[in-house]
């Protein structure tokens, strides 16, 4: 081999070597900084004046609101019975329940055994499902593991990670 093929060869292996020690500080940075929890309870600011500041009263303070659903119309909240979460409460509406680690997440869990996009709560006729977005630990109701849209009847436990969900009245 020629001295140039030799030093191309060097360089070369330098390189993937800084790109290994590159993607594990990437990883451990990752690990012991965690994910960014977004604080979803704050309100939002007050908007500056403008046109829409001439709008009569009644119309800016009236909220548009959903209907209320009545007690017999299925489960009104998601609760968080065991892990790290225990406690924890999300009020149900018509949209669905993205449940994982990532922050942009409507149910973020402080939870290693759980993916960045778990798992997905979703309304369906009348009926909420579950569906596993692909997780590493996968997905269980009761003990059955979520292979495709599952039906979830309230007060069955959800597994994901380490945490367990239930829909209540």
């Amino acid at each position: 081999m020629s001295e140039l093929t030799v030093t191309l060869l060097r360089i070369g292996y330098l390189a993937l070597l800084w790109l290994l020690v590159l993607s594990a500080i990437t990883v451990l940075r990752r690990d012991l900084y965690g994910t960014r929890i977004i604080d979803r309870r704050r309100t939002p600011a007050p908007r500056a004046a403008g046109p829409a500041a001439d709008a009569p009263p009644a119309a800016a303070e009236a909220p548009a609101r959903p209907p209320r659903r009545s007690r017999s119309a299925g489960p009104s909240r998601l609760v968080v019975t065991e892990g790290p979460l225990r406690g924890t409460t999300l009020p149900l509406g018509s949209s669905a329940v993205l449940i994982g680690r990532a922050p942009s997440c409507t149910l973020v869990l402080d939870d290693d055994y759980s993916s960045s996009r778990h798992a997905r709560l979703f309304p369906q006729d009348d009926q909420w499902f579950v569906e596993d977005l692909g997780s590493t630990n996968g997905t269980y109701v009761g003990d059955q593991r979520v292979e495709q849209p599952t039906p979830v009847p309230t007060g069955t436990p959800v597994r994901v990670g380490q945490s367990v969900l239930e829909l209540q009245r």
